[in-house]
């Protein structure tokens, strides 16, 4: 990794920073601090999860209506996928991964234009529905449901609802185009998913990250992330789990609205993780209410390496 950074934050609001490495290969710049700005990727479901909740508290959304009910004949599998059916699909089942919509990021050619992400989907075969099978696509439809019954983009609601009373000033959705990442960060590295041949580049102005959208499409920063735990509605996101029986998950996780739980050394600590090339993170709070926030400007090789860096951070007093 070229550079890593932890941030932990008390329930009292004690804050410790640590950083390792550079900001940019080659300059001996350090790393730089807990308002550096990255990608955050899947770290961005808790925010739409909270966004669905605070509709749902609303009575804009019914956690167990279908999907059917907001986006009436969207949901309608072709080809493999012949048995997704948005009339048998609650909202409740996207927020926790088990409405058996497959994933579509591995099914794109990102070397050529870039296709409807869910209309790929709904072209592969579904998992078991029901049963935890996490997939970005299931994100992706919250976003269109939160834009269908709002009348208004998810990203503003998403801002207005939660990113700016949670204090979260540092952290925005970019726009289409634009990708690179507005005000101080550090530069990120990795395999450019277009260009494979290139190898391991500086990746920081060359991602397009608006395509994520409400399955990962946030920019923000480890002080922020924290602020959103302090804020978030942790018993509500996690007033149901599931379990999580899929390799590269902590043993024992459950995961419940964009939030999953696991047993660490010192007790049960709830997150959410995300990577894309050039960054990856684990962030997430205990049930005291301290706060830790781990990210790499580069994905580890291992991923355990990067879930112990984060319960060390959580855990170590």
């Amino acid at each position: 990794m070229a550079g890593a950074l932890s941030q932990v934050r008390t329930p009292g609001g004690a804050v410790l920073t640590r950083r390792s490495g550079t900001a940019q290969r080659g300059t001996g710049k350090p790393m730089i601090g807990s308002q550096g700005r990255f990608r955050i990727a899947s770290a961005s479901k808790p925010v739409i999860a909270a966004t669905v909740l605070r509709l749902a508290g609303r009575k804009k959304i019914d956690l167990n209506a279908t999907v059917e009910r907001y986006l009436p004949g969207v949901l309608r599998g072709t080809g493999a996928g012949a048995g997704i059916d948005g009339r048998k699909i609650t909202v409740r089942m996207l927020l926790q991964q088990t409405s058996g919509l497959p994933e579509f990021l591995d099914a794109i050619d990102w070397g050529r234009p870039l296709p409807d992400f869910l209309r790929v989907a709904l072209a592969r075969k579904p998992t078991a529905r029901g049963s935890f099978a996490y997939a970005n696509t299931n994100y992706l439809v919250l976003g269109m449901i939160v834009t269908k019954v709002s009348g208004r983009d998810f990203r503003q609601v998403s801002r207005d609802l939660i990113l700016k009373p949670y204090g979260m000033r540092d952290t925005y959705w970019p726009a289409e185009g634009d990708n690179g990442i507005r005000g101080p960060h550090a530069h990120t590295y990795g395999v450019h998913p277009a260009r494979p041949q290139d190898g391991k580049v500086d990746l920081t102005g060359r991602l397009p990250t608006y395509v994520f959208g409400a399955s990962g499409g946030l920019v923000s920063t480890p002080e922020d992330l924290n602020r959103f735990w302090a804020e978030a509605p942790l018993s509500s996101m996690t007033t149901r789990t599931v379990p999580v029986e899929q390799e590269g998950w902590p043993e024992g996780a459950r995961y419940g609205y964009g939030v999953t739980r696991m047993r660490s050394s010192c007790g049960y600590t709830y997150f959410a993780a995300g990577d894309m090339p050039g960054a990856a993170v684990f962030t997430g709070r205990d049930r005291a209410g301290r706060a830790a926030t781990v990210y790499t400007t580069g994905v580890p090789r291992n991923r355990q390496h990067l879930i112990d860096a984060f319960t060390s951070a959580m855990c170590e007093r």
